[in-house]
């Protein structure tokens, strides 16, 4: 898989490197601001761009609006957006463009490097992924919205749902039977008012329901 990095952090840009490196990935460009990771994304067409949100000259939102200009021209590029903190608008942002092959994640999460690669791979694979910490915070300041229907199980299941999880993950993390989760994403999308489809795209529109409500 080949990633582009846009970090402004030499030492954490140079261990992002080496770690990706090491897990076998190709990293084809590791560049400090948004300017040169947009023309290093048009060089060099990688998988997936790992970009910080603030980056120079403002180290304000920099890095998220390149994130979302390489998904509007280069929608087949997979994007995992890191922040220091939980900022809930650009999670939001970042779905609203598209739901695939896009993910969210405290820089925290680095440090634990098998989950780290793991949710690398979920992204370029089309998935989406968003940090425990995100997804539990938007989950505690919703309110009066469907997601307000659910019980205590069933937005732990979301939630799941939201960090990327298939129904065999959630199966493992809350330790029940697959026919018990089959039950549990069933309800929570019919509670969220999401028509039967003949896609899976109903679970991303969950996440999705309570990150707009």
């Amino acid at each position: 898989m080949r990633i582009v990095i846009g970090e402004d952090s030499v030492l954490l840009r140079a261990g992002l490197t080496k770690l990706l490196a090491d897990g076998g990935f190709d990293v084809v460009d590791a560049v400090p601001d948004a300017g040169q990771l947009l023309r290093a994304v048009a060089e060099h067409r990688p998988d997936l761009a790992l970009i910080d949100v603030r980056m120079p000259p403002t180290h304000t939102d920099e890095g998220i609006r390149a994130a979302l200009v390489i998904r509007h021209q280069y929608p087949e590029i997979a994007v995992l957006v890191l922040s220091q903190y939980v900022e809930e608008r650009y999670a939001t942002d970042l779905l609203s463009v598209q739901t695939s092959g896009v993910g969210y994640l405290l820089k925290d999460r680095v440090a634990h490097v098998s989950e780290f690669l793991d949710a690398l791979r979920r992204v370029a694979a089309g998935g989406t992924v968003l940090d425990p910490e995100v997804v539990a915070q938007l989950l505690v300041r919703r309110r009066d919205d469907p997601v307000d229907r659910l019980t205590p199980r069933e937005a732990e299941v979301l939630r799941l749902m939201a960090e990327g999880r298939s129904n065999a993950g959630i199966v493992e993390a809350l330790k029940v039977s697959h026919s018990a989760v089959e039950k549990y994403v069933g309800s929570i999308l019919a509670k969220l008012d999401l028509p039967q489809t003949e896609t899976d795209h109903r679970r991303v529109l969950a996440v999705l329901r309570f990150l707009r409500a």
